[in-house]
This record gives C-alpha cells, structure tokens and sequence, in this order.
C-alpha cells in the first residue's frame, strides 16, 4: 500500500505499525511525490492525508480516480466535516480522523481490501460464460452478479469496490428501504456506530454514475432502490 503523510513522525509511525501487521508500506511526503509514486507502482490501496504540500490529499485523490478505482482511504485532522466531505466526493471510499488507533486504521484498512477482493457469497460454481450468469436488470441497468460487471443501457459504468458493494446491497432488496446504519454494517463493516456521510456522499456518486432516480432517498429512514 501507499502512505502519503507529509508529517514525518506520523509517516514513521504509521509504516512501522502497518508493517508489524504484515503489510507492505511505501511512502510519500507530499500529494506530487504521492501521484508520482503511484503511477510507477501498483498499490493494492492508499492511505492519503488531507493537508498534503504541492498537492492535497483531495486532489490527489481526484487525480488518482481519473485512472483508478483503486481504495482510497482519507485521514483528516478534522472532524468538523469538511475534509470529510471533500474527500469522499472526490472519490475516497472511507476516512478516518487524526490521531487514530493502529487497531482502527487496519480495522478500515481489511474492510477496504476486502471489499476490493469482493466475490458474492453465492458464487460457489465453477464460472461460467457470460450468458449464462445471474444479470440482474432495473430499466436501463444491468448487473452481472457472477462477473461483477455494471451496464447502463449497455455501457459499461465503472464503479469503485465500495460502490459495487453498495450497489449489489441495494440489488439484493429492490423496493425495500434500507436504513443507513445497516448499510454502514453490510457495506463498510463497521461493527460500532460510524459516520453515516459515507453512505450518503456514496450513494451520491452511484446517481451520478447510474441515474439520479435509480436511488430514492427516504427521509428520515434511509434509501431505497427502485425496480
């Protein structure tokens, strides 16, 4: 994985701490070495501080989603929501804010690559051809539940890992409105009450990609998928 953190005690900290659970860490001091350091290697995900020299961590991640659907996860020294919002419409799948447990950040960090790794519970068979994998079809959208693949009027949608497994979660219960704190549960994992503005800034990039009409917002519950 790739740590951006231009703080060089935190940067320190964190490689070590990463690295005794097993992970492998590079690491960059600013967002233009960051961009730099993950065009020439391929990082399986990244950790990118928000207040970043050169470039900040919400346009590296910018940059990134340009060629990417890599995990991104942001670390803000604010909690105020801002930075949060910021970096999880630029494209981060989750944050978590400075200073942070090491149990916490590899906590984020295995759900993250879990769901980059995301194969359906079903999928238990040998795989099969294209036609004759389980497609879903909601008007225009398509998904391909066995290839993991997403098509609106034929096109393929490319989505982030957090997105798809957002998406297949709303697939999974067309009709039924699904509250947020479940979705943070099913989805990201959390085992504890997390911050509910990753699904709703989620769920605004999936309508962006598939329709803004394809997601309901229910007030005061959460969102339902229609048929």
């Amino acid at each position: 994985m790739l740590l951006v953190e231009d703080d060089d005690l935190m940067r320190r900290s964190f490689a070590v701490a990463l690295e005794r659970y097993g992970y492998e860490v590079a690491v960059a001091a600013d967002g233009l070495a960051g961009l730099e350091a993950f065009r020439e290697g391929g990082f399986d995900l990244l950790i990118l501080d928000v207040m970043l020299p050169g470039l900040d961590g919400i346009g590296l991640c910018r940059r990134v989603r340009e060629s990417s659907l890599v995990p991104v996860l942001m670390m803000s020294a604010r909690g105020d929501g801002l930075d949060v919002v910021a970096g999880l419409e630029a494209g981060a799948d989750d944050y978590v804010v400075k200073p942070v447990d090491t149990y916490v950040l590899v906590a984020r960090i295995r759900s993250l690559l879990r769901r980059a790794t995301y194969t359906p519970a079903t999928s238990t068979t040998p795989e099969l051809p294209v036609d004759q994998r389980e497609l879903l079809t909601f008007g225009e959208l398509s998904i391909d539940t066995g290839g993991l693949e997403v098509f609106v009027s034929g096109a393929p949608v490319a989505l982030t890992p957090t997105e798809l497994k957002l998406l297949l979660a709303f697939a999974a219960h067309p009709g039924v409105v699904l509250e947020r704190h479940t979705l943070l549960r099913d989805v990201w994992e959390y085992g504890w009450d997390g911050d509910s503005r990753v699904v709703d800034l989620c769920v605004q990039r999936l309508r962006k990609k598939l329709g803004r009409d394809r997601i309901e917002t229910v007030r005061g519950f959460g969102y339902k998928f229609r048929r």
